[in-house]
C-alpha cells in the first residue's frame, strides 16, 4: 500500500471496472483503487493470479480512514467480445453501476516486419484495442443513467516514439489516443469523461523477466529528463486522478506517464 497517496473520498465505494487487473500495471491499479474504497471489479485470462490478488487485498489490514471491500474477479479473454460483455454484465448486476472502466489489458508482443501474418495483426488489435470500444459501448449507458463516469484508456508512448519491431501495438495504441478524442467529444454531453493514460518504459515482471538487465535500465535513465525507473504505482496514480472529481474539465485527454523519455506532449 503506498501511505503516500492522496485520498479521493469521492472515489469510495463506486464501482471500478479494469481490464487485465491480475498483474502488472493492472495490478497496481487494482490495487490503487482498492486503497481508496472503490469496490473494484476486474477481469484477466490468469485465473490463479487474479484469485491470489483477491485474496491477498481482502486479507489485508483495514484503514481506519477507509473501509476496503473485497476486489471481484472473473476470469475473462477480452478478445472475445461477447464474452467480456457478459462478464461487464455480471459485475454491474452484482456490484452496481461501473462508473470507471480502466481499459488496461494489452500485451507488447514483438516482431519484425518480415515476420508479420494477417492473423498476427488482428491478433494484437484484438488484444490490444478492439476490447477498449467494446466495454466502452457497454458501460456508457449505465454511466449515462447515473450522471457520468470516467472511462481511462491504456495508451502507449511507444508510438511517439516509432519504436522497431512493435508495428501491431504501437498502430493500437496510436488508434488509442484518437478513439480517446472521439469518444470524448461523443460522451461528453452525458458527463462521462475519457482520458488516456500514456505510459513510458515501466519496469514490471513481464519486463523484467524479458528485457531488463542494467545496460537497458541504464540506457533508459540515460534517455529520460527524470533519473530514476517508472513503476506501475507511478500509472496508477494518473488513473486515480483522472477518475477523480478533480479532474472534472479534463477529458479528450493524453495524459504520458514517462519520466519524460518522449518529451512530446499529446494534450492539445
Amino acid at each position: 500500500m503506498n501511505s503516500n497517496r492522496p485520498l479521493y473520498p469521492a472515489l469510495a465505494g463506486q464501482v471500478t471496472f479494469i481490464s487485465g487487473g491480475a498483474s502488472g500495471i493492472g495490478a497496481a491499479l487494482v490495487e490503487a483503487f482498492w486503497e481508496q474504497g472503490a469496490q473494484v471489479a476486474f477481469c484477466d485470462l490468469d485465473e490463479e493470479a487474479g484469485h491470489a490478488l483477491c485474496e491477498r487485498l481482502g486479507n489485508a489490514a483495514p484503514s481506519a480512514a477507509v473501509e476496503r471491500l473485497r476486489p471481484w474477479f472473473a476470469r475473462c479473454d477480452v478478445r472475445d467480445i461477447d464474452a467480456y460483455r457478459a462478464v461487464l454484465d455480471v459485475a454491474a448486476r452484482q456490484l452496481g453501476t461501473i462508473r470507471t472502466l480502466v481499459n488496461n489489458a494489452g500485451r507488447d508482443t514483438r516482431h519484425a516486419l518480415d515476420d508479420l501474418s494477417v492473423e498476427m495483426w488482428h491478433e494484437m488489435l484484438a488484444v490490444n484495442l478492439t476490447h477498449h470500444v467494446f466495454a466502452t459501448q457497454r458501460v456508457a449507458p449505465g454511466m449515462r443513467e447515473a450522471g457520468g463516469g470516467s472511462i481511462i484508456n491504456l495508451g502507449s508512448i511507444s508510438w511517439l516514439r516509432g519504436r522497431p519491431n512493435l508495428i501491431g501495438y504501437t498502430a493500437s495504441k496510436a488508434a488509442i489516443s484518437g478513439i480517446t478524442r472521439t469518444l470524448a467529444r461523443e460522451l461528453g454531453e452525458h458527463g462521462i469523461r475519457v482520458n488516456a493514460v500514456l505510459p513510458g518504459a515501466v519496469v514490471t515482471p513481464r519486463q523484467t523477466a524479458l528485457w531488463r538487465d542494467p545496460a537497458a535500465d541504464q540506457q533508459f535513465l540515460d534517455l529520460q529528463c527524470l533519473k530514476y525507473r517508472v513503476v506501475p504505482e507511478h500509472v496508477a496514480d494518473a488513473a486515480l486522478f483522472l477518475a477523480s472529481p478533480q479532474a472534472m474539465a479534463i477529458t479528450g485527454q493524453n495524459l504520458v506517464v514517462d519520466a519524460g523519455l518522449a518529451q512530446v506532449s499529446v494534450v492539445g
